[in-house]
């Protein structure tokens, strides 16, 4: 039974860790606002950080962070509640490894928001912000003239900067959303009539 438990939380410690290992390196390397292309324009290393959510998004102001820091906690205790339950009633391994996946994504972002303002001197505990790197602009322009709202404003895809963290919860999220049937099958036991083992003459 233990050997149930072991590939999935294993999995999950080393995303986190990878994670912290990427996400130190950029602090070292790099200063706010740096990048580092490895696909010209199309993909590089940008380093941002961000008091919030995935992908940039925020909470406003200091009660924000800390809001948002609790929150995270929470969730990340339910999420690997959520996991020890699903091993243990055996479900299907693809969901077991991709809520894996979204409780790597979690904890390491809260070891940011928890850790990082007191270990890099900023801020105190709680209250850190988030390391973001990879930033993709695949498609760049400008919306037309005759578009209302955006007339000749630039638009990028994909904008959002986002770290391995945020990568693990979209995969594991999207996978599960993509694969519901498959992972919530539910078996049909054929219930037996009292009449079911009746041989008739």
């Amino acid at each position: 039974m233990k050997a149930a438990y072991t590939k999935p939380f294993l999995t999950a410690a080393l995303i986190v860790l990878l994670d912290q290992i990427i996400k130190i390196w950029v602090r070292k390397n790099m200063l706010l606002g740096d990048e580092i292309h490895f696909l010209g324009d199309r993909g590089m290393l940008r380093y941002t950080e961000n008091p919030g959510m995935a992908f940039g998004m925020e909470l406003g102001g200091e009660m924000g962070k800390l809001t948002l820091t609790l929150f995270r906690i929470v969730a990340v205790c339910g999420i690997g509640y959520g996991l020890v339950y699903l091993i243990k009633h055996k479900y299907h391994r693809g969901l077991i490894m991709m809520v894996a996946l979204i409780l790597a994504g979690a904890m390491g972002n809260i070891v940011d928001s928890v850790f990082y303002g007191v270990i890099y001197n900023y801020a105190p505990l709680f209250h850190g912000s988030v390391v973001d790197m990879f930033y993709f602009p695949l498609l760049t322009g400008h919306f037309p003239a005759w578009m209302p709202f955006w007339s000749r404003e630039e638009f990028i895809f994909f904008r959002p900067i986002f770290n391995l963290a945020d990568s693990a919860i979209s995969v594991g999220v999207i996978l599960i959303l993509f694969n519901q049937k498959r992972y919530f099958k539910h078996e049909e036991v054929e219930e037996s009539s009292p009449n079911s083992e009746m041989v008739e003459d």
